[in-house]
């Protein structure tokens, strides 16, 4: 039996997160992660952090924000295009010096390396491959077992394993809410050794070079993000296939970079949340997607699971720092209700930001006359550029940060 004081199921972005806040507060922690320390994740996933989510990462590990700033791009341009016309531009001033730019941009392997290196010069304890097969809990602490036999007891838990968690199955939670039907593919694009686009983010609603399908393009430290929305005929396979997607990125991108596709993948709109973010003893707390799964429109994923994991690790440090049971109680409580209601905000915005993307005949028209005002009223192009992304949520003393 290995014993510990706490234990995180889960060495990706989230999972290092709340390591390195656990070893902030003082806590001896160990991770137990699937795979070995060779792993390898493929493609850039999560490449947009908010500032907020940096400042927290940097709060916990001071230096880690300047580090993920440096790392990362920063495009200052946005815009936004409908049938060909562009219907919105913005250009930002550069932040002033010592301030944080509104978010930094590099792929999430990159912000892997950095959080790991952290956490070991942190005194984070890591168990390679680990695959957790069974957890449960009683009042005095978490029982885990891998699938290789091996048995770990710690007084509590963090579960950050993953859309596919073990740890919420165990402790019974469920996933609440809904998955749209309809499909996109997203592609890494590596960078041109000689660069031919600007450094800005654009959206094409019905982008003529397509046949009408909404086009998401994105730059990121080394490359860009291409999203591609399709059709209810479209299948996913074909276009998603490298001879399809070597069809469309042609269109809609400068000579040369579909010759640098680096990653495939398709994914559906998920509005899900789990039922519960603690165990019936209070011992476990989730985080990131084994919490909450999200689509990547509007960034919600690890810009969420970050201050899970840090709320997770505040109410872990306060349960072991309570001189009663009931008190331990109510900080676990506490942490799991605060980053619940921000997933619930989260669930309810990317609902909203679907209903815009899939818009339904009424609100096509509403999308389409707002275009047709956007040359001469800017409130219709700024609605036109923010919708797609749902609403974002305001900072709160419950919820710490809605992202």
């Amino acid at each position: 039996m290995n014993e510990r004081s706490t234990i995180v199921i889960g060495a990706g972005p989230v999972g290092l997160t709340a390591a390195l806040a656990l070893r902030a507060y003082g806590l001896d922690v160990t991770v137990l992660e699937t795979g070995g320390a060779d792993r390898l994740r493929p493609g850039s996933r999560a490449i947009f952090t908010h500032s907020t989510t940096v400042e927290i990462l940097d709060r916990l590990s001071p230096g880690l924000g300047d580090e993920l700033d440096a790392a990362g791009y920063w495009w200052p341009t946005q815009r936004t295009f409908y049938a060909g016309t562009q219907v919105y531009a913005k250009t930002y001033p550069p932040p002033a010096p010592g301030v944080r730019p509104h978010f930094t941009s590099l792929p999430q392997v990159q912000i892997e390396a950095m959080l790991r290196r952290h956490a070991t010069e942190a005194g984070v304890e890591f168990a390679w491959d680990q695959e957790v097969s069974g957890l449960s809990t009683d009042p005095d602490g978490v029982s885990v077992v891998t699938a290789a036999g091996a048995q770990w007891r710690a007084r509590y838990a963090i579960g950050a394993d993953g859309s596919r968690s073990v740890v919420r199955k165990q402790i019974g939670a469920v996933m609440e809410g809904g998955r749209d039907d309809g499909w996109y593919i997203v592609v890494d694009v590596a960078e041109l050794d000689r660069p031919s686009m600007p450094i800005e983010r654009v959206f094409h609603y019905a982008h003529p070079a397509v046949d009408g399908r909404n086009v998401l393009v994105v730059p990121f430290a080394g490359g860009w993000r291409v999203d591609l929305q399709l059709r209810p005929e479209d299948d996913p396979e074909v276009l998603g296939s490298p001879e399809g997607v070597r069809g469309w990125l042609d269109a809609v991108m400068p000579a040369g970079y579909a010759d640098r596709v680096t990653w495939i993948s398709t994914y559906q709109f998920m509005q899900l949340v789990a039922s519960t973010f603690t165990d019936a003893h209070h011992k476990v707390l989730l985080a990131g997607e084994a919490a909450h799964l999200f689509a990547p429109f509007g960034a919600r994923g690890l810009n969420s699971g970050v201050p899970d994991a840090e709320a997770a690790a505040q109410g872990i440090a306060l349960a072991h720092a309570a001189r009663t049971p009931a008190l331990a109680v109510a900080g676990m409580e506490a942490a799991a209700r605060a980053r619940r209601s921000a997933a619930l905000f989260n669930r309810d915005a990317a609902g909203e930001a679907l209903a815009h993307l899939r818009p339904d005949a009424e609100a096509a028209e509403r999308i389409r006359a707002a275009a047709e005002r956007a040359a001469t009223d800017p409130e219709a192009g700024t609605w036109l550029e923010k919708a797609p992304y749902g609403p974002r949520g305001v900072p709160t003393a419950q919820t710490v940060y809605r992202y």
